[in-house]
């Protein structure tokens, strides 16, 4: 892998917005989503001020890192445009995550200005929350690819990847369901909170308890699901087409599929305190950063033939590579 001073920037980025993510899942589990009142961008209607209440404070260091990050992906955006030439597969990774940026910032503006926060318990706000967790594993996953290409990461080739492609697509779109439904649930946890295990169960079970409560149950069996599917296309994909490093990533990825599924348990026992709902997205995080790299260098090379078309007259007993 290529260590340039672009790419490092490229994982700084990344790792800059992971912890801009972190720290916005902690603005939401405190109830500090409505500390700067309902304006947005300005904060209590000023854009410098001297927070006085903790909300505020909390709330508004959120805005600052998340203008920093749309600082820094347009940095890289640019830096990408300048140093390499149009139509490189760098560039498309920076415009790509410029594009989620942006959308990022909108929902989180119209999460404010809405009044979409705090203690809010419409439906509006569970589908939001849903479309703003998928936003940002798609803007994590771009982020991660720019980097990747940048270290010498080779481009994706979507064409010819036959049923595994598909099958490691459809596993895609399963993390960013669970990622969608973990924002959920975490939602429920927050304005819902229960005083025992015992009652937490009862509540999800009543026919009467608010939606978000109720939701609460399909996230486990959704992650245990996820999980064990990727698993075992990625076992498949190792056995088909052998590659030292996609081995290496699936190996890590289980290991950390297999800490999050514990740390999932742990977090419903012990009533999702603030600090392991932290952790929680902090594994999610990590687990589709890893499951990105894993498609990037699988989806990187080359196709047998026989996997993706028919054989034909003129591929029988060759392998022939596309």
């Amino acid at each position: 892998m290529k260590s340039t001073r672009f790419a490092w920037f490229a994982w700084g980025v990344l790792a800059f917005n992971i912890l801009v993510i972190l720290w916005g899942a902690f603005v939401r589990a405190t109830g500090s989503g409505a500390g700067c009142g309902s304006h947005w961008p300005s904060c209590q209607g000023e854009m410098f001020l001297w927070p006085d209440q903790i909300e505020t404070i909390i709330e508004f260091t959120h805005r600052l890192t998340s203008g920093l990050a749309f600082l820094l992906v347009l940095a890289m955006l640019i830096w990408a445009i300048r140093r390499y030439p149009k139509g490189h597969v760098v560039r498309l990774g920076a415009g790509l995550s410029m594009v989620f940026m942006i959308v990022e910032s909108l929902v989180g503006a119209g999460l404010v200005l809405f009044e979409l926060v705090a203690y809010n318990t419409s439906i509006a706000r569970a589908v939001v929350m849903a479309i703003h967790l998928v936003n940002t594993f798609l803007l994590l996953s771009t982020l991660t690819l720019t980097a990747w290409w940048a270290s010498g990461g080779q481009p994706l080739k979507i064409k010819g990847q036959g049923k595994l492609g598909w099958a490691l697509g459809f596993g895609y779109l399963g993390i960013l369901l669970l990622g969608a439904s973990g924002g959920v649930t975490a939602l429920g946890d927050t304005l819902y909170p229960a005083e025992s295990l015992t009652q937490g169960v009862q509540q999800e079970l009543s026919s009467t308890a608010h939606f978000l409560v109720r939701l609460r149950l399909y996230h486990p069996i959704i992650a245990i699901a996820t999980g064990a599917y990727l698993v075992g296309v990625m076992a498949v994909f190792n056995a088909k087409r052998p590659n030292p490093t996609a081995k290496t990533i699936a190996k890590v990825f289980m290991g950390a599929y297999f800490v999050q599924l514990v740390f999932g348990a742990f977090n419903v026992i012990l009533l999702a305190p603030v600090w392991m709902q932290i952790v929680h997205l902090f594994i999610s995080d990590f687990i589709l950063i890893v499951l990105v790299l894993f498609i990037a260098t699988t989806f990187a090379q080359p196709v047998p033939i026989k996997e993706s078309t028919k054989d034909s007259p003129f591929s029988q007993g060759k392998k022939v590579y596309i």
